[in-house]
């Protein structure tokens, strides 16, 4: 589904992604690990378009995403759950999921797909009038899963959706993950908290200063002595 190949980024002279390969099959949940400054917001910016690859290349159901303008990948079934979550402060809950379908032209469709966003979030119906600035960070959160919703992707590439919150909140999020997977969206997922992470993915990719240092099933992972030691504190 998507494809990642000997990829190279650079922030002027520094080398942030060194040649990194990886893959994503449709159905899965795919995560990089990784510490603050590994390069996986970079790889995601990278996907999305946002930031232009020195070298390399990223194919997704074999359209070349480094010739794709940004604005055409939700068009492609591709939404980006953003670090920081940037929800549209001033304006309110609904209007922040409305702009998430802004490419479809069917109303009865995005309030259909609304509802559903609503059902899955019922806080966010609670909410729906209210300014998504003055909300709690981990009701912003749900907006900007929500507004990717509506876009009725493939694939979400969801980036630290846990940072910043409480420890029930960690686990209230994460079950959305996985209520979002199993609903047939397949998942790539950057996550600080590794633990979590492996436990819902079905495989990993540990990134470290740019390069790709361990693979393979997220299972198998979470016992790995190296990742025990280096993102699990064990």
């Amino acid at each position: 589904m998507l494809e990642v190949k000997d990829l190279y980024v650079n922030y002027g002279a520094i080398e942030a992604i060194k040649g990194i390969s990886f893959t994503v099959r449709p159905g899965e949940i795919v995560t990089l690990i990784g510490a603050n400054g590994a390069g996986k917001t970079t790889t995601l910016h990278t996907i999305s378009g946002l930031i232009k690859a020195k070298s390399g290349s990223i194919t997704y159901n074999g359209t070349d995403l480094q010739k794709t303008d940004p604005s055409k990948m939700i068009s492609l079934g591709i939404a980006h759950v953003p670090e920081g979550r940037h929800v549209f402060p001033e304006m309110t809950v609904e209007e922040n999921l409305q702009m998430g379908a802004f490419i479809s032209k069917n109303k009865e469709e995005t309030a259909a797909t609304m509802q559903d966003v609503y059902e899955k979030f019922p806080r966010l119906r609670e909410r729906r009038r209210q300014l998504a600035g003055t909300l709690s960070g981990g009701e912003q959160q749900m907006v900007a899963v929500g507004r990717a919703l509506m876009g009725k992707p493939s694939i979400i590439l969801m980036d630290e959706p846990s940072m910043g919150l409480s420890p029930l909140l960690v686990k209230e999020v994460f079950a959305i993950i996985k209520e979002i997977h199993a609903a047939g969206i397949t998942v790539l997922l950057n996550e600080q908290n590794a633990k979590m992470a492996l436990s819902i993915a079905d495989r990993a990719y540990v990134l470290e200063t740019g390069t790709i240092s361990i693979s393979g099933d997220a299972q198998e992972l979470l016992k790995d002595e190296r990742v025990k030691k280096a993102y699990l504190g064990q």
